[in-house]
Protein backbone atom coordinates (compact mmCIF):
# COMPACT_ATOMS: atom_id res chain seq x y z
CA UNK A 1 0.00 0.00 0.00
CA UNK A 2 1.12 3.59 -0.47
CA UNK A 3 1.88 5.20 2.42
CA UNK A 4 -0.94 7.64 3.89
CA UNK A 5 -0.08 10.98 6.00
CA UNK A 6 -0.61 8.82 9.28
CA UNK A 7 2.28 6.90 8.43
CA UNK A 8 4.67 9.79 8.55
CA UNK A 9 3.57 10.51 12.12
CA UNK A 10 1.24 13.09 14.04
CA UNK A 11 1.02 16.49 13.51
CA UNK A 12 2.80 17.65 16.74
CA UNK A 13 2.40 21.47 15.19
CA UNK A 14 0.08 24.15 17.71
CA UNK A 15 -3.57 24.01 16.06
CA UNK A 16 -5.06 27.14 14.06
CA UNK A 17 -8.65 28.08 15.20
CA UNK A 18 -10.58 29.58 12.82
CA UNK A 19 -14.53 31.17 13.16
CA UNK A 20 -17.39 32.10 11.08
CA UNK A 21 -21.07 31.35 11.53
CA UNK A 22 -20.89 30.97 15.55
CA UNK A 23 -18.28 28.20 15.99
CA UNK A 24 -14.73 28.11 16.11
CA UNK A 25 -12.75 24.73 14.71
CA UNK A 26 -9.31 23.76 15.04
CA UNK A 27 -7.32 22.51 12.59
CA UNK A 28 -3.85 21.52 12.36
CA UNK A 29 -0.98 23.41 10.62
CA UNK A 30 0.27 20.64 8.64
CA UNK A 31 -3.28 19.86 7.48
CA UNK A 32 -3.37 23.44 6.12
CA UNK A 33 -0.13 23.30 4.66
CA UNK A 34 -1.15 19.67 2.58
CA UNK A 35 -3.89 21.07 1.91
CA UNK A 36 -2.46 24.36 0.35
CA UNK A 37 0.17 21.78 -1.70
CA UNK A 38 -2.73 19.16 -3.38
CA UNK A 39 -4.35 22.47 -4.64
CA UNK A 40 -1.74 24.73 -5.77
CA UNK A 41 1.35 22.92 -6.12
CA UNK A 42 0.62 19.31 -6.58
CA UNK A 43 1.10 18.79 -10.38
CA UNK A 44 3.74 21.10 -11.05
CA UNK A 45 7.14 21.48 -10.83
CA UNK A 46 7.48 24.42 -8.53
CA UNK A 47 8.54 25.20 -5.34
CA UNK A 48 6.78 28.02 -2.54
CA UNK A 49 8.85 30.47 -0.65
CA UNK A 50 9.00 29.70 2.99
CA UNK A 51 7.50 33.42 3.53
CA UNK A 52 4.42 33.02 1.00
CA UNK A 53 3.83 29.83 2.94
CA UNK A 54 3.86 31.95 6.05
CA UNK A 55 1.37 34.28 4.84
CA UNK A 56 -1.13 31.48 3.65
CA UNK A 57 -0.85 29.91 6.94
CA UNK A 58 -1.51 33.34 8.72
CA UNK A 59 -4.47 33.85 6.84
CA UNK A 60 -5.93 31.01 8.24
CA UNK A 61 -4.46 31.91 12.20
CA UNK A 62 -1.40 30.13 11.69
CA UNK A 63 1.50 32.10 13.85
CA UNK A 64 4.62 32.17 12.17
CA UNK A 65 6.52 30.30 14.96
CA UNK A 66 4.21 27.54 14.54
CA UNK A 67 4.26 27.92 10.81
CA UNK A 68 7.80 27.75 10.51
CA UNK A 69 8.22 25.03 13.07
CA UNK A 70 5.60 22.71 11.24
CA UNK A 71 7.51 23.26 8.00
CA UNK A 72 10.53 22.17 9.52
CA UNK A 73 9.37 19.03 10.72
CA UNK A 74 7.68 18.47 7.00
CA UNK A 75 11.08 18.79 5.46
CA UNK A 76 12.51 16.40 8.30
CA UNK A 77 9.82 14.01 7.25
CA UNK A 78 10.67 13.87 3.74
CA UNK A 79 7.05 15.49 2.86
CA UNK A 80 8.58 18.79 1.43
CA UNK A 81 12.33 19.35 -0.08
CA UNK A 82 14.38 22.78 -0.03
CA UNK A 83 15.41 24.85 -3.08
CA UNK A 84 17.69 27.72 -2.69
CA UNK A 85 17.66 30.49 -4.91
CA UNK A 86 19.59 33.52 -4.32
CA UNK A 87 19.23 33.96 -0.26
CA UNK A 88 15.71 32.88 -0.69
CA UNK A 89 14.87 29.07 0.34
CA UNK A 90 11.26 27.64 -1.79
CA UNK A 91 9.74 24.31 -0.43
CA UNK A 92 8.67 21.54 -2.79
CA UNK A 93 6.45 18.60 -2.78
CA UNK A 94 8.78 15.22 -2.57
CA UNK A 95 8.05 12.72 -4.79
CA UNK A 96 6.45 10.26 -1.65
CA UNK A 97 3.85 13.50 -0.81
CA UNK A 98 2.75 14.14 -4.31
CA UNK A 99 1.75 10.20 -4.25
CA UNK A 100 -0.23 10.16 -0.93
CA UNK A 101 -1.89 14.39 -1.87
CA UNK A 102 -2.74 12.44 -5.33
CA UNK A 103 -4.28 10.03 -3.50
CA UNK A 104 -5.86 11.61 -0.89
CA UNK A 105 -7.48 14.14 -3.16
CA UNK A 106 -8.75 11.34 -5.18
CA UNK A 107 -10.33 10.07 -2.04
CA UNK A 108 -11.49 13.35 -0.46
CA UNK A 109 -13.69 13.98 -3.08
CA UNK A 110 -15.03 10.90 -3.31
CA UNK A 111 -18.55 10.43 -2.25
CA UNK A 112 -19.16 9.60 1.47
CA UNK A 113 -22.35 8.79 0.51
CA UNK A 114 -22.49 4.81 -0.27
CA UNK A 115 -25.64 3.85 -2.16
CA UNK A 116 -24.47 1.20 -4.32
CA UNK A 117 -23.34 -1.55 -1.64
CA UNK A 118 -23.07 -5.00 -2.36
CA UNK A 119 -23.41 -6.70 1.35
CA UNK A 120 -20.02 -7.72 1.67
CA UNK A 121 -17.72 -7.33 4.45
CA UNK A 122 -14.28 -7.22 4.57
CA UNK A 123 -12.86 -8.89 7.81
CA UNK A 124 -9.32 -8.79 9.60
CA UNK A 125 -7.98 -9.88 12.76
CA UNK A 126 -4.98 -9.51 14.47
CA UNK A 127 -3.02 -9.89 17.66
CA UNK A 128 0.33 -8.09 18.35
CA UNK A 129 2.15 -8.02 21.78
CA UNK A 130 2.79 -5.21 23.66
CA UNK A 131 6.76 -4.89 22.59
CA UNK A 132 5.19 -4.17 19.26
CA UNK A 133 3.50 -0.69 20.21
CA UNK A 134 4.84 1.38 16.92
CA UNK A 135 3.73 -1.71 14.35
CA UNK A 136 0.06 -1.62 16.15
CA UNK A 137 -0.31 1.90 16.06
CA UNK A 138 0.75 1.84 12.18
CA UNK A 139 -1.76 -0.90 10.94
CA UNK A 140 -4.33 0.75 13.41
CA UNK A 141 -3.94 3.70 11.23
CA UNK A 142 -3.72 1.80 8.23
CA UNK A 143 -7.07 0.08 9.42
CA UNK A 144 -8.88 3.36 10.17
CA UNK A 145 -7.65 4.67 6.86
CA UNK A 146 -9.59 2.01 4.84
CA UNK A 147 -12.46 2.65 7.10
CA UNK A 148 -12.64 -0.89 9.24
CA UNK A 149 -14.43 0.03 12.25
CA UNK A 150 -13.64 -2.35 15.79
CA UNK A 151 -16.16 -4.45 15.91
CA UNK A 152 -14.98 -6.81 18.66
CA UNK A 153 -11.24 -7.22 20.41
CA UNK A 154 -9.43 -7.97 17.61
CA UNK A 155 -12.13 -8.21 14.74
CA UNK A 156 -12.00 -5.29 12.37
CA UNK A 157 -15.09 -4.84 9.51
CA UNK A 158 -15.18 -2.77 6.56
CA UNK A 159 -18.61 -2.17 4.47
CA UNK A 160 -16.83 -2.45 1.11
CA UNK A 161 -13.78 -4.63 -0.76
CA UNK A 162 -10.71 -3.77 0.89
CA UNK A 163 -7.22 -5.11 -0.75
CA UNK A 164 -5.83 -6.23 1.85
CA UNK A 165 -2.74 -6.96 0.86
CA UNK A 166 -1.84 -3.75 -0.67
CA UNK A 167 -3.03 -2.40 2.54
CA UNK A 168 -0.64 -3.77 4.57
CA UNK A 169 2.17 -3.79 2.13
CA UNK A 170 5.60 -3.07 4.11
CA UNK A 171 4.14 -3.76 7.29
CA UNK A 172 5.61 -6.58 9.36
CA UNK A 173 2.67 -8.18 10.48
CA UNK A 174 1.69 -10.43 8.27
CA UNK A 175 2.44 -13.79 10.44
CA UNK A 176 -0.01 -11.91 12.87
CA UNK A 177 -3.41 -11.10 10.75
CA UNK A 178 -6.18 -13.19 9.07
CA UNK A 179 -8.54 -11.91 6.64
CA UNK A 180 -11.60 -12.51 4.66
CA UNK A 181 -14.86 -11.66 3.60
CA UNK A 182 -18.48 -12.34 4.15
CA UNK A 183 -21.90 -11.62 4.21
CA UNK A 184 -24.48 -11.77 7.37
CA UNK A 185 -26.71 -14.16 7.57
CA UNK A 186 -30.00 -14.83 10.08
CA UNK A 187 -30.09 -13.30 12.91
CA UNK A 188 -27.07 -10.54 12.45
CA UNK A 189 -28.64 -7.43 10.62
CA UNK A 190 -26.22 -5.08 8.83
CA UNK A 191 -27.44 -2.46 10.79
CA UNK A 192 -26.80 -3.76 14.22
CA UNK A 193 -22.96 -4.20 12.87
CA UNK A 194 -22.53 -0.93 11.90
CA UNK A 195 -24.36 0.42 15.61
CA UNK A 196 -21.26 -1.86 17.04
CA UNK A 197 -18.52 -0.72 15.28
CA UNK A 198 -18.74 2.71 14.80
CA UNK A 199 -20.03 5.29 16.70
CA UNK A 200 -22.70 7.25 14.36
CA UNK A 201 -23.86 9.60 17.13
CA UNK A 202 -20.57 11.33 16.91
CA UNK A 203 -19.95 11.16 13.41
CA UNK A 204 -23.41 12.76 12.82
CA UNK A 205 -22.51 15.77 15.34
CA UNK A 206 -19.46 16.28 13.52
CA UNK A 207 -21.42 16.47 9.40
CA UNK A 208 -23.70 18.61 11.61
CA UNK A 209 -21.05 20.85 12.90
CA UNK A 210 -19.43 21.31 9.02
CA UNK A 211 -23.41 22.25 8.33
CA UNK A 212 -23.69 24.78 10.55
CA UNK A 213 -20.74 25.96 9.24
CA UNK A 214 -20.56 26.05 5.67
CA UNK A 215 -24.70 26.08 4.44
CA UNK A 216 -24.46 29.74 4.77
CA UNK A 217 -24.80 32.15 2.01
CA UNK A 218 -21.81 33.98 2.72
CA UNK A 219 -19.91 30.90 5.11
CA UNK A 220 -16.64 32.46 7.05
CA UNK A 221 -17.55 36.40 6.43
CA UNK A 222 -14.61 37.36 8.57
CA UNK A 223 -12.23 35.66 6.83
CA UNK A 224 -9.35 37.50 4.68
CA UNK A 225 -10.30 35.89 1.22
CA UNK A 226 -11.60 33.28 -0.73
CA UNK A 227 -8.00 31.83 -0.57
CA UNK A 228 -8.88 31.56 3.30
CA UNK A 229 -11.73 29.58 2.94
CA UNK A 230 -10.80 27.48 0.27
CA UNK A 231 -8.43 26.05 2.50
CA UNK A 232 -10.41 25.86 6.04
CA UNK A 233 -13.37 24.41 3.73
CA UNK A 234 -10.81 21.67 1.66
CA UNK A 235 -9.24 21.15 5.53
CA UNK A 236 -12.51 20.52 7.38
CA UNK A 237 -13.68 18.32 4.80
CA UNK A 238 -10.57 16.23 4.28
CA UNK A 239 -10.71 15.60 8.56
CA UNK A 240 -14.43 14.91 8.33
CA UNK A 241 -14.12 12.70 5.48
CA UNK A 242 -11.53 10.59 7.30
CA UNK A 243 -13.27 10.01 9.54
CA UNK A 244 -16.36 8.94 7.80
CA UNK A 245 -16.35 5.12 7.07
CA UNK A 246 -18.73 5.23 4.03
CA UNK A 247 -21.32 3.29 5.44
CA UNK A 248 -24.32 1.74 3.51
CA UNK A 249 -26.61 4.58 3.02
CA UNK A 250 -29.90 1.91 3.16
CA UNK A 251 -28.89 1.25 6.78
CA UNK A 252 -28.47 4.53 8.17
CA UNK A 253 -31.37 7.13 9.66
CA UNK A 254 -32.97 8.91 7.11
CA UNK A 255 -32.07 12.07 7.63
CA UNK A 256 -28.31 11.32 7.47
CA UNK A 257 -26.14 14.48 7.23
CA UNK A 258 -23.77 13.42 5.07
CA UNK A 259 -26.05 13.45 1.68
CA UNK A 260 -26.45 17.28 2.45
CA UNK A 261 -22.98 18.40 3.67
CA UNK A 262 -21.41 16.87 0.62
CA UNK A 263 -24.07 18.65 -1.29
CA UNK A 264 -22.48 22.21 0.44
CA UNK A 265 -18.57 20.95 -0.15
CA UNK A 266 -19.02 20.46 -3.94
CA UNK A 267 -20.87 23.37 -4.51
CA UNK A 268 -18.57 26.02 -2.22
CA UNK A 269 -15.32 24.14 -3.83
CA UNK A 270 -16.27 25.07 -6.70
CA UNK A 271 -17.37 28.65 -6.00
CA UNK A 272 -13.78 29.51 -4.62
CA UNK A 273 -11.54 27.98 -7.43
CA UNK A 274 -11.03 31.15 -9.24
CA UNK A 275 -11.26 33.52 -6.45
CA UNK A 276 -8.87 32.20 -4.27
CA UNK A 277 -5.88 31.03 -7.61
CA UNK A 278 -6.62 34.91 -8.12
CA UNK A 279 -5.27 35.66 -4.47
CA UNK A 280 -2.73 32.62 -4.40
CA UNK A 281 -1.51 34.13 -8.06
CA UNK A 282 -0.89 37.92 -6.04
CA UNK A 283 0.47 35.79 -2.73
CA UNK A 284 2.77 33.20 -3.75
CA UNK A 285 6.13 33.66 -4.89
CA UNK A 286 6.80 30.97 -6.71
CA UNK A 287 10.18 28.87 -8.71
CA UNK A 288 9.85 26.76 -11.31
CA UNK A 289 11.89 23.50 -10.72
CA UNK A 290 14.04 22.47 -13.70
CA UNK A 291 14.16 18.43 -14.57
CA UNK A 292 16.58 16.80 -12.56
CA UNK A 293 17.49 19.71 -9.76
CA UNK A 294 17.91 18.02 -6.83
CA UNK A 295 16.85 19.80 -3.27
CA UNK A 296 19.18 21.19 -1.00
CA UNK A 297 19.95 18.77 2.03
CA UNK A 298 19.03 20.18 5.63
CA UNK A 299 21.43 22.33 7.92
CA UNK A 300 23.14 20.68 10.48
CA UNK A 301 21.70 22.97 12.79
CA UNK A 302 17.92 23.04 12.14
CA UNK A 303 18.16 19.03 11.71
CA UNK A 304 19.72 19.12 15.63
CA UNK A 305 16.94 21.27 16.54
CA UNK A 306 15.07 18.83 15.08
CA UNK A 307 15.78 15.34 16.59
CA UNK A 308 15.72 17.72 19.98
CA UNK A 309 11.70 18.47 19.45
CA UNK A 310 10.83 15.37 18.00
CA UNK A 311 12.40 13.23 20.76
CA UNK A 312 10.61 15.65 23.30
CA UNK A 313 7.09 14.82 21.77
CA UNK A 314 8.19 11.23 21.48
CA UNK A 315 9.03 11.29 25.25
CA UNK A 316 5.37 12.84 25.96
CA UNK A 317 3.33 10.52 23.24
CA UNK A 318 5.18 7.38 25.38
CA UNK A 319 4.10 8.98 28.88
CA UNK A 320 0.65 9.33 27.93
CA UNK A 321 -1.52 6.44 26.32
CA UNK A 322 -1.64 5.57 23.10
CA UNK A 323 -3.83 8.59 21.09
CA UNK A 324 -7.67 7.49 20.04
CA UNK A 325 -8.82 6.67 16.74
CA UNK A 326 -10.79 8.32 14.94
CA UNK A 327 -14.32 9.96 15.59
CA UNK A 328 -16.76 7.73 13.05
CA UNK A 329 -15.24 4.39 15.58
CA UNK A 330 -17.10 3.38 18.17
CA UNK A 331 -15.35 3.19 21.48
CA UNK A 332 -16.28 -0.04 22.49
CA UNK A 333 -17.47 -3.35 20.52
CA UNK A 334 -19.30 -6.13 21.77
CA UNK A 335 -16.66 -6.82 24.28
CA UNK A 336 -16.42 -3.75 25.46
CA UNK A 337 -12.80 -2.76 24.26
CA UNK A 338 -12.12 0.71 23.17
CA UNK A 339 -10.85 0.97 19.77
CA UNK A 340 -7.16 2.15 21.38
CA UNK A 341 -6.49 -0.43 23.86
CA UNK A 342 -4.18 0.88 26.66
CA UNK A 343 -1.29 -1.62 27.25
CA UNK A 344 -1.51 -5.02 27.79
CA UNK A 345 0.24 -8.46 27.34
CA UNK A 346 -1.01 -8.81 24.14
CA UNK A 347 -3.55 -6.16 22.15
CA UNK A 348 -5.23 -7.22 19.10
Amino acid sequence: MAETMDDFGPDEGEPATSGGNGRRVTVRPQTYVLTFCGIHLLGRREAVFTGSFIEVLRRVNVAEHAARSTLARMVKRGLLERHRQGKKIYLGLSDRAAEILEQGGARAWQTPVNRDWDGNWTLLAFSLPETRRADRHLLRSRLLWARFGLLQNGLWIAASHVDVPRLLDGLDVLDHVSAFQATTLPPTQATQLIHEAWNLDALRQRYDEFLDRWDHPTPMPDAEDDLARQLCLASDWLVLHREDPRLPLEHLPADWPAVRAEHVALRLRRAYVDTAQLVADTVLDRIVLEPGRQPEPEPQSEARSEARSEARSKAQSEAQSEPRSRTGARRGGRSGATTVPGPRPAVS
